[in-house]
């Protein structure tokens, strides 16, 4: 199997697509450490609060707020102003010299950003962080030759496993844009992993959903449970508790060698992203809420005051 670039610290390494930090059985090489994803995915899931790490394992970045959805569940506060481009590199420049172990650039929809590559490069430079992108998928077909070799993996939002279901949520046409991309990204060898928002409207599609990631031939799948946070404020009623989705994952038949993730709202608990104008924001510990805490001027800023959340 073709090896992966892994966020490493000691026994600790973050895998980019799955979000999940796993325990190594001996110490590896600190920093971009490239290793076999059959090897590491043998090793145990360390849950973020037995990091025991002075900054998170991993974190969020939505440089950009702009998006060609509009999605009801979006997390995103689209009345945050998003930087200047030099700005937009200084906050990369940060990431790059701080101890976080996995950065997933977000929105917004950031294939809209030009200079996406280049942020890309910075924030890897430092020699620390593996470094993923989440997308609509929309524009992947385009973009994905300018990220092949530069991003260690891309998450694609894909909430149904029907046009129909999927169309409903995020716009007409963009489940088949978001299919053509991943098949175009899969195509370089990139490392895809679909990302689906579990909710009262797609749980049926569940399954649909598992066959066809493992049809479409990507890493894995990562069912999140929806945060009312954002426009998701407005979308409690398709909310599932955390009982009733890991009791419904539980149910699903997952063909080898596709990998399935359920992130619970807990371990959204406590989740750091730093938004489109520059500032750290924190979930509360229950992922039910999201709260602005200061600017990100140095690595410091980036230090845990309270338990630490999962991608």
């Amino acid at each position: 199997m073709t090896s992966r670039v892994y966020g490493v610290d000691g026994h600790l390494a973050h895998d980019p697509a799955t979000g999940l930090t796993h325990h190594a059985p001996h110490p590896l090489p600190t920093g971009r450490w490239s290793g076999d994803p059959a090897e590491v995915n043998r090793w145990p899931v360390v849950a973020p609060d037995q990091h025991a790490r002075s900054q998170p394992a991993s974190i969020c970045w939505s440089p950009i707020v702009r998006c060609n959805l509009h999605c009801p569940h979006c997390l995103d506060d689209t009345s945050v102003r998003e930087l200047s481009p030099a700005d937009r590199n200084r906050i990369a420049q940060i990431l790059a010299s701080s101890d976080i172990l996995g950065v997933d650039i977000s929105g917004g929809e950031p294939l809209l950003l030009k200079d996406l590559p280049d942020l890309v490069r910075t924030v890897t430079t430092g020699g620390r962080a593996a470094v993923s992108i989440t997308t609509n998928g929309t524009h992947l077909q385009r973009r994905v030759p300018h990220l092949a070799g530069v991003v260690d993996a891309i998450r694609v939002s894909l909430d149904g496993a029907t046009e129909a279901t999927h169309d409903r949520l995020r716009g007409t046409g963009s489940f088949t844009h978001a299919i053509t991309g991943i098949r175009a990204a899969v195509q370089t060898g990139v490392c895809v992993q679909i990302q689906t928002v579990l909710m009262v409207t797609n749980q049926p599609e569940t399954q649909r959903m598992i066959d066809l990631a493992h049809d479409l031939g990507v890493n894995g799948l990562t069912l999140l449970q929806m945060l009312p946070i954002g426009a998701g404020l407005h979308q409690q009623n398709q909310m599932l508790t955390d009982v009733a989705a890991l009791d419904h994952v539980h149910r699903l038949h997952i063909p080898d060698p596709l990998r399935v993730r359920l992130r619970t709202r807990e371990l959204a608990g406590g989740f750091t992203i730093v938004r489109a104008d520059g500032r750290i924001w924190r979930n509360d510990q229950r992922g039910l809420t999201i709260a602005g805490l200061k600017p990100l001027t140095t690595p410091a800023d980036l230090t845990l005051t309270a338990k630490d959340g999962s991608a």
